[in-house]
């Protein structure tokens, strides 16, 4: 998963794309570290789902921009409409089935 460094890179990122992803973490947190590999495999099954990874950390603004309170957060867009998000606590399988159901109206429908 790329990362992004700006907050203009993230909203360009998420307004451009027809489905994409936008991963909020900061170094300090194990779950973040934890869970973004379940996130990177679970996108291999989402070709056409672009995903970006941003530090709150290093580019603070993102936590105001997308109205994020912890960390780590899933943004799911659609040029620039979010669709779905998932912060602290998120569940694997619910976020599949998410993308899954985006994933076939936007490509499909």
């Amino acid at each position: 998963m790329k990362s992004v460094h700006s907050i203009e890179e993230a909203q360009s990122f998420v307004d451009d794309e027809i489905l994409s992803i936008l991963y909020i973490s900061q170094p300090n947190c194990s779950v973040c570290h934890a869970l973004l590999p379940q996130i990177k495999e679970l996108l291999e099954d989402y070709p056409n789902i672009s995903s970006r990874h941003i530090d709150a950390h290093e580019v603070p603004e993102v936590a105001g921009e997308y109205s994020v309170m912890t960390v780590p957060a899933v943004l799911l867009f659609s040029e620039g409409k979010e669709l779905y998000r998932k912060a602290r606590f998120v569940p694997i399988g619910e976020l599949n089935h998410q993308l899954a159901k985006y994933n076939h109206f936007i490509n499909e429908g």
